[in-house]
């Protein structure tokens, strides 16, 4: 996937432990025994460690959102294959795979990576890139029987790059995008993500508004705390932070990603049933 420029800079998630706050009754003191005065001094501290505990839970950092990479040919380095394994032992918890451009194109490494994910247990996104200057249907098509559906064990759902014209005017792409994911929809079964970055979408989508029931997967490099969010989407699903980092287990920059939880559950949307404790 392309970028908007390297004037973007990405952000890093860190993941945080929480504080616990753990009292314990003094072994000299019982109920029988308490003056009045042992007894307000008790439950003083007794507020104070309920206050600081309430403080503490209040201002703990959120459990780290999901991330992973985005891959395609370009990080097969020499033909090497990616470690999967490494890439979930680093703690991404999915990634993003090229399945398929324009009409004809497959990535030749396709295949292995989705083998290799699901044996490592990461969930798996896979992604066409569009070619509006070519007919949108045999392209879902195409896409549709590459991925298999996309809708098994570890799969998010389908994902539509969506960063090139082909020349046409703003309405005849609107056109053949709600073409290309109503036949995706139908193929599949599922709910189709949008990639794209906001300088396109206003420009080249003429910042329409129309594909807000779809989730958005958005570029934006620019170190900001959140991304941009063009057409009227209410918020972003996946935010590409940038395209220049470093992953065990793969060659060279890789685009890094975080998921914001505005599908839920992320073990549900990854259709991950009971794995890694989920319900």
């Amino acid at each position: 996937m392309s970028a908007e420029g390297s004037a973007r800079r990405g952000v890093n998630t860190g993941q945080h432990s929480r504080a616990v706050l753990v009292t314990r009754a003094s072994p000299w003191l019982s109920s029988s025994g308490m003056d009045r005065s042992s007894r307000r001094s008790t439950r003083a501290l007794a507020l104070s460690a309920l206050t600081l505990g309430g403080l503490l839970a209040a201002t703990a950092p959120a459990a780290a959102a999901p991330t992973g990479p985005d891959v395609s040919s370009w990080q097969h380095i020499d033909g090497r294959l990616i470690d999967w394994f490494a890439v979930k032992r680093a703690g991404h918890d999915f990634a993003m795979v090229k399945a398929t451009e324009g009409l004809g194109y497959v990535n030749p490494y396709f295949v292995p990576d989705s083998l290799l994910m699901r044996a490592a247990g990461v969930a798996r996104g896979t992604y066409h890139y569009a070619r509006p200057e070519l007919p949108p249907e045999p392209q879902a098509a195409l896409y549709a029987a590459t991925v298999l559906g996309q809708n098994g064990p570890l799969d998010l759902p389908p994902v539509l790059d969506l960063e090139h014209s082909g020349g046409l005017a703003p309405a005849a792409l609107i056109d053949w995008t709600h073409r290309y994911l109503n036949t995706v929809r139908a193929l599949t079964g599922r709910v189709p993500i949008i990639y794209t970055y906001p300088t396109f979408w206003r420009t080249a989508m003429a910042d329409t508004d129309q594909f807000t029931g779809y989730p958005l997967w958005i570029a934006d490099y620019r170190g900001n705390a959140q991304p941009e969010v063009p057409g009227g989407w209410p918020t972003w699903t996946f935010w590409q932070t940038t395209d220049s980092g470093s992953v065990p287990g793969i060659a060279g920059p890789t685009d890094l990603n975080v998921y914001s939880g505005a599908q839920g559950d992320f073990a549900r949307y990854a259709n991950m049933g009971g794995l890694f404790g989920s319900s």
